[in-house]
């Protein structure tokens, strides 16, 4: 292969990988001030057994709020580590919840919560429930909540996964 042809695609890789950081930001860790959080949206939701749960019953837990869905790319690399968050910090008053925002519902999403042995509820959500925040633009997005039910951080598309634990391991410590 010819220098110039080295260097063309050695442009193109460097070009690429700036386009996906552009698409994919890594997001540095920031919760926000206490004085500054803004409660989060309560909503009722269905759990997969036809089960009415409420955002409001998780109230004294730092809530993990994840909006997604099957067909996500970048769901589908979160999932895993709210799985392990869900086994290492739920003992300390972590709760991890899932809202699928799959159109075609539970026929698609119990298999793949089946299949991934999601460990934490996973609620259907709707468009009533994308609006109250913000009309939810693109997946996934990621809330968590403090203890009182105020929105402590927000992320939209991947996050790496030491942001989240970080953002965690300080709300959990706040008292």
């Amino acid at each position: 292969m010819s220098r110039s042809k080295l260097l063309q695609s050695a442009l193109l890789l460097v070009l690429l990988a700036g386009l996906a950081l552009l698409r994919y930001p890594w997001q540095p860790a920031h919760v926000e001030a206490k004085t500054e959080r803004k409660p989060a949206a309560p909503f009722t939701l269905k759990d997969g057994k036809g089960k009415d749960v409420k955002l409001s019953d998780y109230k004294g837990k730092v809530v993990l709020l994840n909006f997604w869905a099957t067909w996500c790319g970048p769901c589908k690399v979160e999932i895993p580590w709210f799985i392990e968050f869900e086994n290492t910090y739920s003992s300390r008053g972590l709760a991890v919840l899932g809202v699928s925002m799959d159109e075609d519902g539970w026929k698609v999403v119990t298999p793949y919560v089946e299949k991934q042995k999601m460990n934490y509820p996973v609620l259907l959500g709707n468009e009533q429930v994308a609006g109250l925040y913000g009309g939810l633009d693109s997946l996934p997005t990621t809330l968590i909540l403090d203890r009182t039910g105020k929105i402590a951080s927000s992320h939209t598309g991947l996050v790496g996964k030491d942001t989240y634990e970080k953002e965690i391991q300080q709300l959990l410590a706040e008292r």
